[in-house]
């Protein structure tokens, strides 16, 4: 079973990591953004598996549990025999990953019920929302519908173009449901560490994506740099607005990503669709092999309970 955690613990992670520095801006953000973030999660998701089935040979090895189970824990301990230490790595992965997963889905959970608060609290009208906060701020707030927030503060630092290319941005963040790209990359990340740079890359690739929609929209892609820049110098050292719910969509506030975006904006490349199926082919295929981890698993406790 060596093989199955060489592969999707260690080698696919790396891979989709690698494929995030090379190939994420060779695309278009939008589409980047979504394979990255899918293809983080299939490579959590193939890990954890894996893991999981690594940790029950680890208690399978115990001799109490072993006894209790009809099992022969000499048996489960030979299949990894060269690599004792890999089992029992896997247990202790496991344990830290649930309390991590469990940790972040509670704070998720309490997110989104404050965000459906919060738009509550709004109430009925329009979907770009003034609050009077004199702290310069914007953001989206999902829901139903989602409504855009944006400070008082932030409104009078902003000229009409301007105000204009930042509700777009945001507007464009609801559309694509950009909170739940970013969610699911942050879960991956929770599990399996490597991918956290992963999960940063596609926060800004959502970024990206909202700004190429204010593009669209506007039709002056210098305006949305300028825009931006505003907007970031404005946000800088500014405290966030109250609501709660800034914590669950104030995306993009990183003033070090604002220089990226607006390079990008400035110099568009050519962007191409083809390099999109390397981290998606790679994700699929460890999902795919994970499922002969579990049949290897069963048929390792089969023999284990042969051997007894």
């Amino acid at each position: 079973m060596f093989d199955h955690f060489a592969w999707s613990v260690v080698s696919v992670p790396l891979i989709v990591l690698l494929a995030s520095w090379a190939l994420a801006d060779r695309f278009r953000p939008d589409l980047a953004a979504r394979v990255f973030a899918w293809s983080a999660l299939a490579a959590a998701v193939a890990a954890a598996l894996n893991l999981l089935a690594f940790a029950v040979a680890a208690l399978a090895e115990i001799p109490v549990l072993a006894r209790a189970g009809g099992l022969s824990g000499e048996v489960v301990a030979a299949d990894t025999k060269h690599e004792p230490w890999v089992t029992w790595l896997a247990l202790a992965w496991v344990i830290v990953a649930t309390v991590a997963v469990v940790r972040t889905l509670r704070r998720r959970r309490r997110a989104l019920r404050s965000a459906r608060r919060e738009a509550d609290l709004l109430g009925p009208g329009q979907d770009v929302v003034i609050v009077p906060e004199p702290g310069a701020d914007a953001f989206a707030l999902p829901g139903k519908p989602g409504r855009i927030v944006i400070t008082a503060g932030m409104r009078e630092l902003l000229d009409d173009r301007q105000y204009q290319a930042l509700v777009a941005h945001e507007r464009a963040h609801l559309a694509g449901n950009h909170h739940v790209l970013v969610w699911i990359a942050n879960l991956a990340a929770t599990v399996h560490p490597v991918l956290r740079p992963v999960a940063r890359k596609v926060g800004f690739l959502v970024e990206r994506a909202a700004d190429e929609a204010a593009v669209g929209e506007l039709g002056d892609r210098r305006q949305v740099a300028v825009a931006i820049g505003e907007a970031a110098l404005a946000a800088k050292g500014a405290a966030r607005a109250s609501l709660a719910g800034a914590q669950l969509m104030a995306m993009g506030s990183s003033p070090g990503l604002v220089p990226d975006r607006v390079r990008a904006l400035l110099r568009p490349g050519r962007l191409g669709r083809w390099q999109a199926v390397v981290p998606a082919v790679v994700a699929a295929s460890t999902l795919v092999w994970t499922v002969e981890c579990c049949a290897d698993l069963v048929q390792l406790l089969n023999l284990a309970s042969l051997g007894r």
